[in-house]
């Protein structure tokens, strides 16, 4: 089983900054590609970014310029930097990992969906007023 573990949430003004982290306590993150969603309720998953485990990346259209996904493998965290943040990117981020097999092509940064995903975290809430 694996756990993945977020932070970094908050409350920010428009315009204002926030890095989540996600840890997975026990494994190596360099066997999985990963990605972040946002949940709203009410509404499906929203996959935002993703990196594959050669750091590849994707981005929905909406954050290109304003979000970065990066991974450090010698702290085993991946991040996701937000700048410029707009109401509208209010909800909970939640952090997904695909395990790599041996044999297997595997692109996260392709394909931002939650079918793909083996494991999902709890999520931390990002909260963006006007």
């Amino acid at each position: 089983q694996v756990t993945l573990v977020e932070s970094g949430g908050g409350s920010v003004q428009a315009g204002g900054s926030l890095r989540l982290s996600c840890v997975a306590p026990g494994k190596n993150i360099r066997d999985f590609c990963m990605g972040w969603f946002r949940q709203v309720p009410g509404k499906e998953h929203e996959g935002i970014a993703a990196i594959d485990s050669d750091a590849t990346t994707g981005y929905a259209d909406f954050v290109k310029d304003r979000f970065t996904i990066s991974q450090d493998n010698s702290e085993n965290t991946l991040y996701l930097q937000m700048n410029n943040l707009k109401p509208e990117d209010t909800g909970t981020y939640v952090c997904a990992a695909r395990l790599l097999l041996a044999g297997r092509i595997d692109r996260c940064s392709r394909t931002r969906r939650v079918y793909y995903y083996n494991y999902f975290g709890q999520g931390t809430q990002v909260t963006v007023s006007s």
